[in-house]
């Protein structure tokens, strides 16, 4: 018997070119696969250097935080592309296969869910169906302080004036925007010489937010190129649902401070 190429053999590259099962014979379903199991491996990817970027900041190295947080975005960018790729797909080639997917619906994806977690996006509503579902990836994930709430509490070590019961808080419960956090970010732009690694890691933080954003907003922008008005998979509201969570922002004091800078 031949030994398979240990390139094969250590990433088990033939077990994962056998998880493609179409249900169609549309011409279009195949790609439409291999681009969701690429986006699933990229949710955890981003997961695990955002979690790296979690204990760096709860070991106080806002340096290696600013590190794994830049390399979160990379793959971030990778993540949008995969919508680029999406597009090519024309309105009737998504309409020939999608009645197979029945109920099948991205948002019901764990790495998903547990990326939203680690970003700070916890409403009850969510927690509550993840305590339901018991996934161990997510359950983990709300069992931990999100990666903002690892961010202020390394700024109230280290002096700023952050708010007690930011400091806190159950890990499980949402994040809600607040003008007291948003004086501390205020007052580190103002003094960015005085407070250098503060701004670098706000900066850092920022990137992560919006490439989750640009995420979002290509992500509405194919499915109105492909669905039109249609509802969408999972029982979701296709496009008017994902318009409404685009105006979502992770870390919102990062963004409502800017007004009065």
């Amino acid at each position: 018997m031949n030994r398979a190429p240990e390139y094969v053999s250590y990433a088990r590259m033939d077990e994962l070119h056998e998880l493609q099962h179409p249900r169609s014979e549309a011409r279009g379903e195949l790609n439409f696969i291999l681009l969701s199991h690429v986006k699933e491996l990229l949710f955890r990817a981003v997961t695990d250097d955002l979690d790296t970027a979690r204990h760096a900041l709860e070991d106080d190295d806002a340096a290696a935080a600013c590190l794994a947080l830049s390399r979160a975005v990379r793959t971030q960018r990778v993540l949008v592309a995969c919508w680029e790729s999406m597009n090519g797909m024309s309105a009737d080639e998504f309409a020939a296969f999608r009645h197979v997917l029945g109920d099948a619906s991205g948002v019901q994806s764990f790495a998903y869910r547990a990326l939203e977690f680690i970003m700070g996006n916890r409403p009850s509503g969510q927690v509550e169906e993840a305590f339901r579902q018991g996934h161990p990836t997510v359950l983990a994930e709300l069992a931990r302080p999100s990666v903002y709430d690892a961010a202020l509490r390394h700024l109230a070590r280290r002096g700023f004036e952050v708010p007690a019961d930011f400091v806190n808080r159950p890990p499980e419960q949402q994040h809600e925007e607040d003008p007291r956090v948003e004086d501390v970010w205020l007052e580190i732009y103002r003094h960015p010489d005085r407070h250098r690694d503060a701004h670098r890691l706000a900066e850092c933080l920022t990137e992560v937010a919006y490439q989750f954003s640009h995420w979002r907003a290509t992500h509405l922008l194919v499915v109105e190129r492909m669905l039109g008005g249609k509802s969408g998979t999972g029982g979701s509201d296709g496009a008017a649902w994902l318009r409404t969570i685009n105006e979502h922002r992770f870390f919102p004091e990062l963004w409502t401070f800017r007004t009065r800078l």
